[in-house]
């Protein structure tokens, strides 16, 4: 009788550090120009080094580390230019999103964002720029889920993981003392069924900050 052999564990290695230093990385845990090690990588997340490069690799191809000619890998440290058409990219998926799920936001969703809003009080009460970006993520993320559009919202978290560091460094120069303005006129928008309003606040959530760092 043959035994199954055991899988392979080096995949499942792999997954868990992509996954965790992708959440990192979207987060804002790391500023941008951090520079990272495969061996550091490995340590943190108690793997071995085949592992920890292959994650790096993948998230390299996302745009989400650079990695020089001489092996040095970082968090990007973007460019004006960059950030403008990060924040374009934003605004086309996002509005669109927020567009399809319009029709599907029913009365459990906007409660729902409703209460994601109100605890950003408890990061900026910490003055905790990681609290508040997750936050931020998951506002945005719980609303375009009810569009049903998988690929879109795909590429929306691809840019999203290439502006971490950068939001990292944004909320820095927000200095935020109450949640997201823009995070009212949505939940108004949606209450209302009004689509013009909430393409006009999307867009404007996912622009307004970001023109600060290209002023």
């Amino acid at each position: 009788m043959l035994l199954n052999p055991k899988p392979d564990p080096a995949p499942v290695a792999h997954d868990r550090v992509y996954r965790g230093l992708r959440t990192r990385i979207m987060h804002g845990e790391l500023a941008p120009g951090t520079a990272l090690t495969l061996r550091g990588v490995g340590r943190d997340f108690d793997v071995s080094m085949t592992p920890a490069r292959e994650a790096v690799r993948r998230l390299a191809a996302e745009g989400a580390l650079t990695l020089s000619s001489s092996g040095r890998v970082s968090t990007p440290e973007l460019s004006h230019e960059r950030i403008e058409e990060l924040a374009a990219l934003r605004a086309l998926l996002e509005v669109e999103l927020a567009s399809r799920a319009l029709p599907r936001a029913h009365i459990a969703l906007i409660e729902r964002l409703q209460r994601i809003n109100t605890k950003f009080g408890e990061e900026i009460a910490r003055h905790d720029a990681v609290g508040y970006i997750r936050r931020n993520l998951e506002f945005h993320r719980t609303l375009y889920l009810r569009a049903q559009a998988p690929a879109m919202l795909a590429m929306a978290e691809t840019v999203w993981l290439q502006l971490g560091p950068t939001m990292r460094a944004l909320y820095g120069r927000l200095d935020r003392k109450e949640p997201p303005h823009y995070h009212r006129l949505i939940i108004s928008a949606l209450k209302a069924g009004d689509e013009p309003g909430l393409r006009l606040a999307v867009r404007s959530d996912v622009t307004q900050g970001l023109k600060m760092l290209t002023g």
